[in-house]
C-alpha cells in the first residue's frame, strides 16, 4: 500500500512541477551552423539553440531560451576537455554550458573590449594548457578554462590593426594564426608579450582557410580548393576538393575537411577514407562536421544533423530533434486540434521576400510534421493562415504573391489565383513595364459568422474579396473609397458583432464596411485622430471597441457601434498615470499585433520591444516580456496566437515560437471540468493559483478550511487567478482552501479544494 502511495505522490508531484514550468519552446533544429565532438557527446548548434546527443544512452537534450540560452547568432561551438561547451556568437557573446547543465552568459568580449561592435564576430575556439583561444573578427582573445574569465587580447595586424583571425593552433610551442587577409601569422607561445603585434611574424602569406595540428605536424586548407602538410615552412599539398572550403577539423584518428558542398575524411597517415557529397535524398549544403567513435557527424544548412559511417556507405540517421521547419515564424495559427506555423515574410512596405518554404503543423499527440513547398505549388512568402470554422478540414493560408491556398487534410492543396476564380475574385496586380509579371496579393483573412471568409487584395481596385460557403467569390470596388488604391496594401481584417470589416490599410489607416448598411464605407485616418495612415493591426475587444496599432502608435475607437449611426468616426489614444506624469500608452511604438484574450485583456507586440499584456481598459499592465526577462528569444514578436481553452499564449517571432501558459481563457459551456493549478502550492513556488475550465461571469469565492474568505471576484472568461493572499493584504498560511464557484443563476455550482504547503 505504502509503495502504491508513493507511487502516487511522486506521479503527483511531477505533474505540479510541469504545470510550475509555464513557458514552453517550439524550436527549429534544422539550420545547423556547427558540429562539435564531446567525450561520448555529440553537439550541435543553430543560430538560436544548441543540442546534444549521448552516445552511450541515446538521450538528446536541447539548449533554448526556455532553458536561459538566448544567443544572438550562434557562429561557432566547441567541447572542452573539462566539459565545458563553448558557445561563440556573431556578436562577440560567449555562452557556456558547464557539465552540470547550467549555462553562463559571458559579455566579456561585448563589454571589454574595445573594437567596434560589428567586428566581434567568434570565428573559432581551441584549447591548449588549460586556455581557451578565441578567433575572432578583431584578432585573439584567450579565455582561461579555471575561472572563465579573460587573460589577454591579441591585435596581430601588421601595423597592430584589427585582423579577422579564422582559426588558431599550437605547434612545436609555436602558436599559428590563420588571417583572412595576412596569411598565416605566428608567435612563441612563451612569449610574454604576445599582445605586440611585432612579436608576431608571417609564417605563409597566401590565403588560407583553416589550419590544424594532426599527428604532430601541421595540415592547412587553402582558399585555392587544396589540402596541403607543412614539411616545415614548406606546404605540400596531398588533397583537393572541388567546392567552397570551410575548415578542418581532428580526433584523436581523423582529420575532417569540411566544404560546402563536400566531406573529406583522412586518417593518421593522410590516406582518404570517405568521402561525402550529398545527404541521400535531400539537395542541400554542408555546415559543420565532426567525428566521433569511428562516426561521421554532419550538419546541414536547412535538414538538420545526421550520422554516417567512416568510410562512407551513404546510409545516415536524423539526430536532430523534432520541430517546425525553420525558427524564423511569420504567422501562427492555433487550429481545433493543431498549431499551423508559416514562414515567409514581407517588409513594412508588404513587398514579399520571396522565399518558398513550407508550412510547420504540431500536433500534440505526434509532434511536429510539414507540408512541404513542392505540395504547395512552391508558393512564396506564406503568411496569415485562417481554419474554415464551417469545415476545419480546411485551412486557408495568404501567399504575399503566389495567391491563396486552400488545404484539405493537410495533403489536398489547391492555389486560387486570377486565374481559378473568376471576374469577382482574386486579381493579379498591374506592372506596365512588364505585362507578364504576375503577383497576386491577399491579406487579412478572417471569417464571418456566416462562414464567408473575408481578405484584401492589393494593388487593385476590387480590393475587398469575400469567399462565400459554394466556392463563389464577390469583390467590393474601393475606387470612389480611397484615392490611391491601385497603390494601396493591407494588414489584418477583423469583424465585429455586426459584421462590419475593420480593415488595416499601409497608406490610408483604417477602413470599416458593412455589406449589411447599402455597402457603407468608412476610412479613419490622420485626420481622424490616427497617428500614423500605416495601421498595421486592428482588433476589436469584447466590449466593442476596435484597438488600432500603428506605425507610431495606438489607438481606440470607443464603440463600433458608431459605425452603425454615424458616417465620420475618431479614434483617441490612452493616457496613463505614471506618478505625477500622465503619458500616451505606447506613444510614436510601432505595433505589430493586436490579441484580445478571453478576459477582454490585450496582447501587444512592439517592434523589437517584446510583448506587453494590458488590461482591459489598457491602463495596467499586467505582464511586460522581453528576451531580457524571460525566454523570449527574441524582441521582435511577429504574431501572437492564443489557445481560449488551455489559455496558453504563442508567439512567434524571427528566431522561434515560445509560449506561456496565460489565465485568459474562453468562457466554458458549464462547470464540468473546473481545476485548480498548480495544487498543492509548494514553498518554492511564487506565482498565482489559476482556477480554470470556469464559465464566463461566475461567482468565485475561496475560504480557508474554517469558512473565513479570503478571496472573491467575477470571472471574466474562463480562468481567474489568486496570488494565494487574503484580499491582497498578506500571504495566506499553510492549509487547505476551498473554492466555491456559483453562475449568476445558481443553475451551475461546483467546490474544489486547493493544498498550500509555505
Amino acid at each position: 500500500m505504502m509503495q502504491k502511495f508513493l507511487g502516487i505522490l511522486i506521479l503527483f508531484i511531477t505533474q505540479v512541477q510541469a504545470q510550475q514550468n509555464l513557458w514552453k519552446g517550439y524550436f527549429s533544429f534544422n539550420e545547423i551552423t556547427d558540429v562539435c565532438a564531446g567525450n561520448q557527446t555529440i553537439f550541435a548548434s543553430t543560430k538560436n539553440a544548441v543540442f546534444s546527443k549521448d552516445l552511450n544512452t541515446n538521450n538528446l537534450t536541447t539548449y533554448t531560451s526556455i532553458n536561459d540560452l538566448k544567443p544572438n547568432e550562434i557562429t561557432t561551438l566547441f567541447h572542452t576537455s573539462t566539459k565545458h561547451t563553448f558557445i561563440g556568437n556573431e556578436n562577440g557573446q560567449i555562452i557556456i554550458i558547464k557539465p552540470d547543465g547550467t549555462i553562463v552568459n559571458k559579455p566579456d568580449i561585448i563589454l571589454e573590449v574595445p573594437v567596434p561592435p560589428n567586428s566581434k564576430r567568434i570565428n573559432d575556439f581551441y584549447e591548449f594548457n588549460g586556455k581557451i583561444y578565441v578567433s575572432t573578427q578583431y584578432g585573439i582573445t584567450v579565455f582561461d578554462l579555471t575561472n572563465l574569465e579573460i587573460d589577454e587580447t591579441y591585435y596581430i595586424g601588421s601595423s597592430g590593426e584589427l585582423l579577422d583571425v579564422l582559426q588558431t593552433t599550437v605547434f612545436n610551442n609555436q602558436i599559428y594564426a590563420v588571417t583572412r587577409t595576412q596569411g598565416i601569422k605566428k608567435a612563441a607561445l612563451s612569449n610574454p608579450f604576445l599582445y605586440d603585434y611585432s612579436q608576431w611574424s608571417v609564417f605563409d602569406g597566401g590565403y588560407w582557410l583553416s589550419l590544424v595540428t594532426f599527428n604532430n605536424q601541421l595540415i592547412g586548407m587553402n582558399s585555392n580548393n587544396m589540402l596541403y602538410k607543412f614539411v616545415g615552412a614548406i606546404p605540400q599539398s596531398f588533397a583537393s576538393f572541388g567546392s567552397v572550403g570551410i575548415k578542418l577539423k581532428t580526433s584523436a584518428t581523423y582529420l575532417v575537411a569540411h566544404a560546402n558542398y563536400q566531406i573529406h575524411v583522412f586518417n593518421t597517415s593522410l590516406a582518404l577514407q570517405s568521402i561525402t557529397y550529398q545527404i541521400t535524398g535531400i539537395s542541400d549544403y554542408f555546415t559543420g562536421a565532426a567525428i566521433l567513435n569511428n562516426k561521421l557527424y554532419i550538419g546541414t544548412s536547412k535538414n538538420g544533423l545526421f550520422e554516417s559511417s567512416i568510410p562512407a556507405t551513404n546510409q545516415f540517421t536524423l539526430l536532430s530533434p523534432n520541430g517546425p521547419i525553420q525558427d524564423y515564424s511569420f504567422k501562427i495559427k492555433k487550429t481545433t486540434d493543431e498549431l499551423w506555423l508559416t514562414h515567409g515574410s514581407y517588409d513594412r512596405t508588404y513587398a514579399p521576400d520571396y522565399k518558398q518554404e513550407g508550412i510547420s503543423v504540431f500536433a500534440p499527440q505526434s509532434g511536429w510534421s510539414s507540408i512541404p513547398k513542392g505540395a504547395l505549388f512552391n508558393a512564396v512568402s506564406l503568411g496569415t493562415i485562417l481554419e474554415n470554422t464551417k469545415n476545419k478540414t480546411e485551412k486557408y493560408i495568404c501567399s504575399n504573391h503566389s495567391g491563396l491556398l486552400k488545404v484539405v487534410n493537410k495533403t489536398d492543396v489547391t492555389l486560387l489565383n486570377h486565374l481559378n476564380t473568376g471576374t469577382s475574385g482574386l486579381e493579379s496586380l498591374t506592372y506596365l513595364p512588364d505585362p507578364t509579371y504576375k503577383s497576386v496579393r491577399p491579406n487579412g483573412l478572417k471569417q464571418d459568422k456566416d462562414g464567408n471568409i473575408w481578405l484584401a487584395n492589393a494593388y487593385v481596385n476590387k480590393a475587398l474579396k469575400v469567399l462565400k460557403p459554394g466556392n463563389n467569390w464577390q469583390s467590393y470596388d474601393l475606387t470612389n473609397v480611397i484615392s490611391d488604391v491601385t497603390n494601396e496594401r493591407y494588414g489584418n481584417i477583423d469583424i465585429d458583432k455586426n459584421g462590419t470589416k475593420w480593415i488595416a490599410t499601409f497608406l490610408n489607416g483604417v477602413i470599416g464596411f458593412n455589406e449589411k448598411y447599402n455597402n457603407k464605407f468608412i476610412v479613419v485616418g490622420l485626420d481622424n485622430g490616427l497617428p500614423d495612415k500605416d495601421v498595421r493591426c486592428v482588433a476589436v475587444d469584447k466590449k466593442g471597441q476596435l484597438w488600432i496599432g500603428t506605425y507610431k502608435g495606438l489607438r481606440i475607437i470607443s464603440s463600433v457601434d458608431r459605425f452603425i449611426s454615424e458616417n465620420e468616426l475618431t479614434a483617441t489614444n490612452i493616457v496613463i498615470q505614471e506618478g505625477d506624469l500622465a503619458q500616451e500608452l505606447f506613444y510614436q511604438q510601432m505595433i505589430q499585433d493586436i490579441y484580445v484574450d478571453g478576459s477582454n485583456n490585450k496582447w501587444i507586440a512592439l517592434a523589437d520591444a517584446g510583448v506587453f499584456h494590458v488590461s482591459a481598459n489598457g491602463k495596467t499592465t499586467l505582464h511586460r516580456f522581453t528576451k531580457e526577462n524571460s525566454p523570449l528569444p527574441s524582441n521582435n514578436v511577429l504574431d501572437i496566437e492564443i489557445d481560449e481553452v488551455s489559455g496558453e499564449v504563442f508567439f512567434a517571432t524571427d528566431k522561434g515560437t515560445v509560449s506561456f501558459l496565460g489565465s485568459s481563457t474562453k468562457g466554458s459551456d458549464n462547470l464540468e471540468a473546473v481545476y485548480v493549478y498548480p495544487n498543492p502550492i509548494r514553498p518554492d513556488y511564487t506565482g498565482t493559483v489559476k482556477i480554470a475550465g470556469l464559465m464566463d461571469k461566475v461567482n468565485v469565492k475561496i475560504t480557508d478550511i474554517e469558512g473565513n474568505l479570503v478571496f472573491e471576484t467575477t470571472s471574466q472568461g474562463g480562468t481567474v487567478e489568486w496570488d494565494t493572499t487574503a484580499f491582497g493584504k498578506y500571504k495566506v498560511a499553510s492549509g487547505v482552501y476551498m473554492v466555491f464557484v456559483s453562475a449568476a443563476d445558481g443553475a451551475e455550482t461546483t467546490v474544489k479544494k486547493i493544498m498550500i504547503v509555505r
